[in-house]
């Protein structure tokens, strides 16, 4: 095993870890990875019941599992969910843009009350190590998801920095919407396909991140080795014009359906973003992530800078302005490559 390999056994193996919105895409993804370094339970937090009857019958009822129905913005049902627990993922949240915009007060409660609920859940069970899953829409953010989703982080951030005597460590990742997931653009888009309808497009020069569902879960292990609290942690990825999703899309499938131009939906970005430039003086290339340090840090007594800062790169230093996914676009060839590495389609 590499080294980096023996660090996440550590971080996982005979370890209780508890998955907040556990039943969903990522916390699916997470299970399967997690379940390969033999933790003593899998804890997955839901307040689906439906769909952990799902989750059990895809994982074969496996024993390791514990099925936890209960919802974030209960504080004492996500402290008893925590007891004893070394991991906290928390990756629960209220996701549909569209929706939450006629929702703000719903998305508050479960996006920012619940998050706040467990930070405090993990201070006060003194948990190892918790991992708040953002996204790229609370960077710039343009709509009440992101704007929860900022302050979610900043939350974990603030909560990291101001724990008393806890040992608990909190941080974040941030990326944008994992291909192939419930309701990302690569089923859409496959689904209008096999229907014969048209391809919507909301504006030529879109673009996005490629991120599969391996990378996230690659993020979310790294960010528990490396991570020494406070952090917003983004993977290094490669990036697409969505027309040239779309074109690869059909190509894959030898479909000749036709695109039209529907227009931005509110609250919507053409470009990702996911360091803003007044966050890249804080931040640190280290092999194949960023780090975003938090400006909370000067308050602290001196500590051994973690080893991002020591062997990494401050993009303070550089000429990198913001991270977007307009630059380093990759063609329609390599992208064509790309996914069928990914398995994908």
């Amino acid at each position: 095993m590499n080294k980096i390999e023996d660090k996440i056994w550590e971080c996982i193996q005979d370890k209780i870890i508890l998955i907040t919105g556990g039943t969903g895409f990522l916390g699916k993804s997470l299970a399967t990875r997690f379940l390969k370094y033999e933790p003593q339970s899998l804890r997955i937090f839901s307040r689906d019941e439906v769909k952990h009857f799902r989750f059990n019958n895809i994982f074969g009822n496996n024993p390791l599992i514990r099925n936890l129905i209960g919802d974030v913005r209960d504080y004492d049902r996500m402290i008893r969910a925590a007891e004893d627990a070394d991991v906290l993922i928390h990756a629960a949240a209220l996701k549909r843009i569209d929706i939450l915009e006629y929702n703000v007060t719903e998305s508050v409660k479960t996006n920012v009350l619940g998050t706040l609920n467990v930070a405090r859940t993990a201070l006060r069970n003194n948990i190892s190590k918790a991992l708040f899953v953002s996204t790229d829409k609370a960077c710039y953010p343009l709509n009440s998801y992101g704007a929860c989703k900022l302050l979610g982080e900043r939350i974990f951030t603030e909560m990291n920095y101001s724990k008393g005597k806890s040992k608990s460590i909190l941080s974040s990742v941030r990326y944008g919407n994992v291909l192939a997931s419930t309701g990302s653009v690569i089923p859409f888009f496959k689904q209008k396909i096999q229907d014969g309808e048209p391809i919507p497009l909301t504006h030529p020069e879109m673009t996005r991140f490629i991120v599969s569902a391996e990378q996230a879960v690659d993020l979310v292990m790294k960010a528990l080795v490396y991570s020494v609290g406070g952090e917003v942690i983004v993977p290094i990825l490669p990036s697409a014009k969505i027309i040239d999703l779309i074109e690869t899309i059909k190509t894959l499938l030898n479909a000749e359906s036709d695109i039209i131009d529907v227009g931005i939906r509110p609250g919507e970005k053409i470009h990702e973003i996911l360091i803003n430039e007044y966050e890249i003086p804080q931040t640190y290339k280290f092999e194949d992530l960023y780090l975003i340090s938090s400006l909370i840090e000067k308050y602290q007594k001196e500590i051994d800078r973690p080893i991002y800062q020591t062997k990494g790169e401050a993009m303070a230093k550089t000429t990198m302005k913001e991270y977007s996914s307009k630059d380093n676009l990759i063609s329609q060839g390599k992208l064509l490559v790309h996914l069928k590495n990914l398995n994908i389609l």
